[in-house]
């Protein structure tokens, strides 16, 4: 990635600088440097075999709100996350909307079995992206096998995380389910080598209450009733600090004596 793509603050999902439209990248090989290669699907690629990567690799920076693609646009690309969060979500013909999964750095976008996207992909906020063309990419798996055995890994885990969303709007109390989703953020900060107790909350009430299947309300309240009990500390809408990782562990499983029967 190049110096322009790097965050320039603590926050592993800032963003800096101006937007750009999609356009091939120029430096050397900024793959050399992208502080998520190792996480995402490119670490299939050895030093020297990066330039094969980033000569049919195009990136990008969207603003908060932007859509990366809609559901049923044609899947002709997908994408490496570098920078920010994505949302993703299906929209019911009411109009309601389910928010099925969010990506941070590291994650890949845009794993298509059909000829379209089953989903809308927006940014939570400002995000950079690299894009590949899906044919391009699917040619260097023949000639990489590790990336394809890369890619399906990233696949297989999509679906346990699906099924795992399932047990949570299927089973879950409120606290259980925020319990649940903050757990998921501190093991993302965990990957990234950041603190595991100080997390960030880009998105807002409304998307978390989207995510997880709750009214806006419920959400707000649940966070403030794992204030009270000293489970979290809430420095501001998008930071939290975990004072009891432990229990919040124990209510993600549902094993906590204390959770309220939201």
């Amino acid at each position: 990635m190049s110096s322009s793509f790097k965050p320039d603050s603590d926050n592993p999902l800032a963003v800096n600088g101006p937007v750009a439209r999609y356009g091939p990248c120029r430096a050397c090989n900024p793959c050399e440097v992208c502080p998520v290669r190792d996480l995402s699907v490119c670490g299939a690629f050895e030093p020297h075999e990066l330039d094969r990567l980033n000569a049919i690799v195009t990136r990008t920076r969207l603003l908060a709100e932007q859509a990366v693609f809609y559901e049923w646009d044609s899947a002709d690309h997908v994408f490496n996350v570098t920078e920010g969060v994505i949302r993703l979500s299906k929209m019911l013909p009411d109009g309601r909307r389910q928010i099925t999964g969010f990506l941070f750095p590291g994650d890949f976008l845009g794993i298509a079995y059909a000829e379209t996207y089953a989903y809308t992909a927006e940014a939570v906020c400002p995000v950079a992206l690299c894009r590949f063309q899906r044919r391009q990419l699917e040619s260097l798996c023949h000639e990489f096998p590790e990336l394809e055995r890369r890619i399906l890994g990233m696949a297989s885990n999509e679906i346990v995380e699906a099924q795992e969303q399932m047990l949570m709007l299927g089973r879950k109390t409120a606290q259980e389910k925020l319990a649940s989703f903050l757990c998921r953020l501190s093991n993302l900060s965990e990957r990234l080598e950041r603190s595991i107790d100080s997390i960030s909350l880009p998105m807002n009430r409304t998307d978390i209450a989207d995510y997880l299947g709750l009214t806006t309300e419920t959400v707000s309240r649940t966070f403030s009733q794992l204030a009270k009990q000293g489970v979290l500390e809430l420095a501001s809408a998008q930071h939290v600090i975990l004072r009891q990782r432990e229990k919040l562990l124990e209510l993600a499983e549902g094993n906590a004596r204390y959770q309220s029967p939201l």
